[in-house]
């Protein structure tokens, strides 16, 4: 008489090979073979239920021939969304967005992650596991998704015609060997030991430790890089203020730019062509921006032409793509824990297209909500331009009337 054991030794190593159907008739072989009241043993042995082994029985009895498939049609449990109709339903009314606003969707204000749906759920009558919302989400099309920035707002009716407008002046100012730059300020940034966005290769267990807490630190405080990017000779130049953004914080970046690149770059110019976001610092409204063109100007003793970007087409400006966005990639990861590696990191971006870039640490103070009367902005020699001169005009140096 074969022991138990022994049935459990063999049964242990054979089964794990076999399939549902194949598993229950060696095992049903086995009751027939040792006779009558043996099924609890195999079954002890096997841990197959006795059931089971008596369809093993019946099916070897029947002598039907196996079809290859492990169960007959329409075995197993039934899917649950067979077993409840309403499921399938229930979960897209909850995931659907025009829901968010609807005062009685339980889920207004929640997190929509699978066990938080599997929960609601629950409480509809419908009782389900997380994995399963998982599959029948991911059957239903739906998937993990971020915010996208595609809405750009109402279009200006002139928004191609000013783009194909600052196209062709600077392609005329490239042509003449005259400066042509792109200017903006890049997203302030707290200096310290402040989480930064990205991913650096380190050793395993070696994270770089930083705060858990964005709060300013008073000593540090911000930067606000503003660029100058000269699409003639592909160089960047970054001003690091310490202080406000401001029309004269723009200006006096450009006058830096011109007084450390500008002028060794292009010892020829006689005029300026700047292209530069519709807002901000340097916008196509802000007197003070003019004004301190107007200084600038009379400073180089050159005229200074400004073509601004439409509103909402801030990422058409070359700096963008040309320049913050490999100081962004540059610096991804690593906390700018001082002024000095904020400038060792900008200055140390390249491209494999020649890119170049410099970088100044910029301590001056700019005041805020400087009033800029009419009689000033009228000693501003502006001429505009014909095709929208609030967005295209040219700033004339005051020492040299003829200069355009």
């Amino acid at each position: 008489m074969i022991s138990e054991k022994d049935l459990s030794t063999k049964y242990k190593a054979i089964l794990p090979f076999l399939d549902e159907r194949q598993r229950r008739l060696v095992v049903a072989g086995d009751a027939m073979l040792l006779g009558r009241g043996n099924v609890l043993r195999v079954a002890k042995a096997s841990g197959l239920s006795r059931p089971t082994i008596y369809k093993g029985i019946e099916e070897i009895h029947s002598g039907c021939r196996p079809d290859g498939r492990t169960r007959a049609p329409g075995g197993g449990r039934k899917k649950l969304v067979r077993r409840q109709p309403r499921l399938v339903r229930d979960l897209e009314r909850l995931v659907d967005p025009v829901t968010r606003g609807d005062p009685m969707s339980p889920l207004r204000w929640t997190c929509k992650s699978t066990r938080r749906l599997a929960e609601e759920l629950g409480q509809k009558g419908c009782p389900v596991s997380h994995t399963v919302v998982a599959e029948i989400l991911h059957a239903l099309g739906y998937s993990l998704r971020g915010n996208v920035k595609t809405i750009e707002g109402n279009e200006h009716p002139d928004r191609d015609a000013q783009f194909r407008y600052i196209s062709q002046v600077v392609q005329r100012y490239l042509a003449e060997g005259q400066p042509v730059i792109s200017v903006d300020t890049k997203k302030k940034e707290l200096v310290g030991r402040y989480k930064n966005g990205g991913r650096t290769w380190r050793r395993k267990g070696e994270p770089e430790p930083t705060r858990c807490h964005d709060f300013e630190d008073k000593s540090l405080g911000k930067v606000a890089p503003y660029g100058i990017y000269d699409m003639g000779q592909d160089q960047g130049w970054v001003n690091v203020g310490c202080d406000a953004d401001t029309a004269a914080f723009a200006v006096e970046s450009i006058r830096r730019w011109w007084h450390q690149m500008g002028r060794h770059c292009y010892p020829r110019a006689r005029k300026l062509l700047i292209t530069a976001d519709s807002g901000g610092s340097n916008g196509c409204r802000t007197r003070l921006w003019k004004v301190e063109l107007q200084k600038l100007a009379d400073h180089v003793g050159k005229a200074i032409t400004v073509c601004h970007f439409p509103p909402g087409t801030s990422k058409w400006n070359k700096i963008e793509h040309r320049l913050f966005s490999h100081i962004s990639m540059n610096w991804r990861g690593r906390p700018l824990v001082s002024h000095e590696v904020v400038l060792n990191l900008i200055s140390s971006t390249t491209t494999r297209t020649g890119l170049r870039v410099r970088a100044r640490l910029d301590r001056n103070r700019y005041p805020t909500q400087i009033k800029v009367t009419d009689e000033e902005l009228a000693q501003v020699r502006l001429k505009p331009h014909t095709f929208h001169g609030d967005w295209n005009y040219t700033i004339q140096n005051r020492r040299n009337s003829n200069n355009m």
